[in-house]
């Protein structure tokens, strides 16, 4: 059975896997992404204070962060399929409940803390279960997967202020929670896969006698919860290695979507050019995911080669960025970041599945975005006051670089520990044949 299902990796339902993890990726993360067109609307409705209403966003981002360890356990502790459909309740939730709008905390708990742990039990699972279908082809998939964001954040810019103008913000948050039911369906069709099930468990064989099945339940059990709580990960040197560049990739990822309207605006650039550059971010941003994934799909470099210099371009192009005095200029650097930018989410995820294995990847996917958002926290508020200090924008730009290129020291330094690795590991196996 094992042999067969692993046949079928690589295609086949693997890439309806991928479509519905396309989906998923679109009605959450670009929901988060393009839900400040509610920040004017609802900040006027409650007359609040902007720290006030901004305290929505920040509560989403913080749960959907904190939420990935508890997805990722209950991810291996029954199905992602389950995990899906249970985020896309919640997420609905969020934006239903939202829909009622009785006061500011009441915000912070439906479109904050529902809609964030929403987000978190849908993308954690759709993005891991496509590294599970995929192999060889785990760099394309996910890149595609992924692509979901970008091709939902460029309609829904547009959409959503449609919605606001002609049935109001409460009205919008319904309907677009309507739509995150859509993630129930992509969930259902995330059939699990024959082979990551445990025999003992949940999938005894005819050969197995009843009695001895029944006897290891207990020892089985003890071996699932190590996988659910595996934190044993933070002593592997490889995963903390990679975990350092997490942080700091995420600290300076934050910082240029924050600073690039204020920038456009301080060059005097009209507003309605200025919207046009985050369509710009989104179109290039879309085409370096997928050009990226078809790449590391062929394997004519290791991917975590590819994703060190992936960051060094990406910290060239927000080094650049500054220099730009116009409209076209600053269109054409934020272009080469945008690009960057999505060839990097292309192939982080893979490289962490490199990193840890397959058999780890869940617990450390959602470990991995736990500690990846301290960098998230970090890196916005410490560009500000860099900026505040500096007294332009064009000094968060420069701090991100700098940061990108200190991420890009640890990959270099995984690289060479993974090499050694290698190397040892062929030098024993050819001891044990001789």
């Amino acid at each position: 059975m094992l042999g067969k299902e692993s046949n079928s990796l690589d295609g086949g339902y693997g890439w309806v896997v991928v479509v519905s993890a396309f989906v998923v990726m679109g009605l959450t993360a670009a929901v988060l992404k393009t839900f400040g067109l509610f920040f004017v609307e609802i900040q006027q409705h409650f007359d609040g204070l902007a720290s006030m209403t901004s305290w929505i966003t920040s509560i989403t981002i913080a749960i959907f962060h904190l939420g990935a360890p508890v997805a990722s356990s209950l991810c291996v502790k029954y199905t992602h399929r389950a995990v899906v459909i249970t985020g896309g309740v919640l997420a609905f939730s969020g934006m239903a409940l939202g829909f009622l709008g009785l006061n500011m905390v009441w915000m912070y708990a439906t479109t904050g803390f529902l809609q964030g742990l929403g987000i978190s039990f849908s993308w954690i699972p759709a993005i891991s279960i496509v590294s599970h279908y995929f192999s060889r082809k785990r760099a394309l998939a996910n890149a595609i997967a992924s692509a979901g964001e970008c091709a939902f954040a460029f309609t829904f810019g547009p959409f959503f202020q449609w919605l606001i103008g002609q049935y109001g913000w409460k009205g919008a948050l319904l309907i677009i929670g309507g739509l995150q039911l859509n993630i129930c369906v992509c969930g259902a069709l995330m059939r699990p896969l024959k082979s990551s099930c445990l025999p003992d468990t949940s999938c005894p064989d005819a050969e197995t006698p009843p009695g001895t099945w029944a006897s290891g339940r207990n020892n089985v059990k003890s071996l699932v919860t190590h996988k659910i709580f595996n934190w044993m990960l933070l002593r592997r040197l490889e995963f903390v290695l990679y975990a350092l560049f997490g942080i700091l990739a995420a600290m300076s990822f934050f910082i240029p979507p924050l600073f690039l309207v204020p920038l456009s605006y301080s060059l005097g650039i009209d507003e309605s050019w200025t919207a046009s550059l985050l369509s710009v971010l989104a179109l290039v941003d879309f085409a370096g995911r997928l050009l990226c994934g078809w790449y590391a799909n062929l394997h004519l470099t290791r991917t975590v080669h590819l994703l060190a210099m992936t960051i060094a371009l990406i910290s060239t192009s927000l080094m650049l960025l500054p220099l730009a005095n116009n409209y076209l200029s600053l269109a054409i650097f934020t272009g080469f970041y945008g690009f960057f930018f999505g060839t990097t989410v292309a192939i982080h995820i893979t490289v962490l599945a490199d990193v840890v294995g397959m058999s780890d990847f869940d617990s450390a996917l959602g470990l991995f975005m736990l500690i990846r958002s301290t960098g998230g926290f970090l890196g916005p508020p410490l560009a500000g006051l860099i900026v505040d200090m500096a007294g332009d924008y064009r000094a968060g730009f420069y701090m991100a670089g700098a940061i990108l290129i200190l991420s890009a020291v640890f990959l270099v330094i995984l690289d060479q520990l993974q090499q050694r690795q290698e190397k040892e590991n062929q030098t024993n196996t050819k001891s044990e044949k001789n």
